[in-house]
């Protein structure tokens, strides 16, 4: 797309089509082929269904895609039935429903404590913070409207009725207990449901559901339920986890990406390019077993991209 920050860092860079388009897949194909292509690492959520009921035609002309098969692909990228799978193998979720009717929403906000407890829902599908509200009644509007910038999440019971109410129908949510403790995002490499690697980060700072500030540590306990989920549902490649604390401090699972997370560059600065040994495990070779730095700190900030009238990156 015109103005795109990754085109004035590449050598080349190719237009094609959006992934639902049925030229999609040939016009992906063809760059492979002419440019000789090694491996595709699919970075965008829509993307990875096509490229995964592709992954044989892009074989047959020596690319290898690195993204898992449609089945467990379908449960890692629905947090729906990714929680269900995890209660159902004794992986900690947090307590939630499925609804598609305000009556039934009202039926789980009661059963998970709503008054007396905080709730939070979201869609079973979604990027980011797309969807994803905690209901809280006696949070003060009048100071959220003047004093927070207008990407908090809070929302009042009374606000999502009304919201409902006005547009007529109402969406597939999945409503589920509030976790008021620390949130992790947990980079896996995993190599066709073998377990390689994990690191978990802190998300210290979120912005816009992206996390600004973050920590590596090694949490042995999230390490473990990351191997269970990944190698129960035999994913494959870089596979992204998220989990909060409860009341009790048990981390829960929350959420899977089943790709290339947007912060998985930390666990490169802490010792293992994730990425890079997606690549190598496409390639046939061994991954290797660095080293990590625990501990290592990221801190994201703005930065510009300087292009001439021929959009190439000036350096100044």
């Amino acid at each position: 797309m015109e103005n795109s920050v990754g085109a004035g860092l590449l050598d080349r860079s190719f237009r094609i089509p959006m992934a639902d388009s049925p030229e999609f897949i040939s016009s992906v194909l063809k760059i492979c082929i002419d440019e000789k292509i090694d491996v595709v690492i699919p970075l965008v959520t829509r993307e990875l269904f096509v490229f995964a009921s592709n992954k044989k035609l892009f074989l047959k002309h020596n690319t290898r895609v690195s993204v898992s098969d449609p089945e467990p692909l379908n449960i890692a990228n629905n947090k729906y039935l990714l929680m269900k799978y995890c209660r159902e193998n004794n992986i900690p979720a947090p307590a939630f429903y499925k609804v598609n009717t305000l009556d039934e929403f009202r039926e789980a906000a009661r059963l998970l404590g709503y008054p007396t407890q905080k709730i939070c829902f979201k869609p079973p599908v979604s990027n980011g913070l797309r969807g994803f509200r905690i209901i809280e009644d006696g949070k003060d509007r009048l100071n959220s409207l003047l004093n927070e910038k207008p990407n908090n999440v809070f929302i009042s019971f009374e606000e999502f009725v009304a919201i409902c109410t006005s547009a007529g129908s109402f969406p597939e949510l999945i409503v589920m207990e509030y976790l008021p403790g620390d949130e992790y995002s947990v980079d896996v490499l995993v190599n066709n449901g073998k377990f390689i690697s994990a690191i978990p980060r802190t998300r210290d700072v979120i912005k816009m559901g992206i996390s600004f500030v973050g920590t590596a540590i090694e949490d042995r306990e999230i390490i473990e339920y990351s191997r269970q989920i990944v190698e129960g549902l035999k994913l494959h490649g870089n596979i992204g986890l998220q989990f909060k604390r409860d009341v009790n401090n048990v981390p829960k699972v929350i959420e899977s990406n089943p790709r290339v997370q947007g912060t998985i560059v930390l666990c490169t600065a802490a010792g293992e390019n994730m990425v890079y040994e997606a690549v190598r495990i496409s390639l046939g070779e061994n991954p290797g077993r660095p080293l990590i730095n625990w501990g290592v700190k990221m801190i994201r900030y703005w930065d510009e991209l300087f292009l001439d009238v021929n959009g190439n990156k000036i350096d100044i």
